[in-house]
């Protein structure tokens, strides 16, 4: 039986990944600013006749007040249902090293978090093997390109 699973390159994986949850974590920690709409007239030089342009200020400020924290709060809860799929060693491992704080550390969490401690090259494994089913369920989410995390991705495009 032909297995028809990408083989990712994992350097490419990681860095995909590790953008992935940075982008989460400022979304977690940074607060949305409401915009203010401007109710002064501008003035600008425009053509004679109609632009057939409607322009509506305030309301396109109510807009992006109103869904921009909603796509926020949408790509915080799919990055998390997406981390709730691994398997609680997995789950552990990226909760405490990426979705939390910046200052974590890859030693912090194999000696300290992981309960009992795993050695550097066991912590390692465990997380390519989640890296890995993280980019395919994000793939799914079109967040990242599947194709450009493919082993040999560069020879193909060249």
């Amino acid at each position: 039986m032909k297995n028809n699973l990408p083989e990712l390159d994992r350097r490419k994986t990681q860095t995909a990944l590790e953008g992935v949850f940075e982008k989460y974590r400022i979304y977690k920690t940074i607060t949305f600013m409401d915009r203010e709409s401007f109710i002064t007239a501008g003035y600008t030089d425009r053509p004679n006749g109609p632009t057939n342009v409607t322009s509506d200020p305030t309301a396109r400020t109510a807009v992006y007040n109103v869904d921009a924290p909603a796509a926020r709060l949408a790509y915080c809860e799919m990055v998390d249902a997406v981390v709730s799929r691994l398997n609680e060693r997995e789950q552990l491992l990226i909760r405490e090293r990426y979705l939390k704080d910046d200052d974590v550390f890859d030693y912090k969490v194999y000696n300290y978090v992981l309960d009992p401690p795993v050695s550097k090259d066991t912590y390692t494994k465990l997380r390519t093997r989640a890296f890995y089913k993280m980019a395919l369920a994000l793939a799914d989410q079109g967040v990242v390109n599947l194709a450009g995390l493919q082993k040999g991705a560069d020879r193909k495009l060249g």
